[in-house]
């Protein structure tokens, strides 16, 4: 669809929604063979690459509200994929003998993700929407 057949194609609020259901719909395909959102695969990965990491930092990590995490992480936990540990005030999160298992296949997940909107956007573009979005994400933070 061009600019003159939208009414919102001006609109960031928009154009972004826009942007994420699509690309929502590419990771929800690429992580089915994990069987696992896209969500908390990233969330797998992060803890894999940091055991221990208190739910606060990957809260930061992850872009989302910490009573988010907690909610993800704690069905994370129920499907023995994190473990946590509490220490004084803090929640430590780590990794299970099965997610490490899973660590490879949900990158390979995630590369079938990135190629795949590579193969639609180009790769140049796609890279610098990705820069672009993150910069602006963090700008409206």
């Amino acid at each position: 669809m061009n600019c003159d057949q939208s009414t919102y194609c001006k609109c960031l609020y928009y154009a972004a929604n826009a942007l994420s259901r699509n690309i929502t719909k590419i990771a929800e395909d690429s992580f089915a063979s994990v069987d696992l959102a896209p969500s908390y695969a990233f969330i797998v990965m992060t803890v894999n690459k940091n055991p221990g990491v208190n739910a606060g930092e990957l809260a930061k990590i992850m872009m989302l509200k910490p009573s988010t995490i907690t909610r993800l992480v704690e069905k994370l936990e129920k499907s023995s994929l994190i473990k946590r540990f509490h220490e004084g005030k803090q929640v430590l999160i780590f990794p299970t003998k099965t997610s490490m298992e899973l660590d490879s296949k949900i990158k390979e997940a995630w590369a079938g993700m990135y190629n795949k909107y590579v193969d639609l956007l180009g790769k140049e573009f796609a890279d610098k929407l990705t820069q672009d979005v993150f910069k602006a994400a963090n700008l409206l933070e």
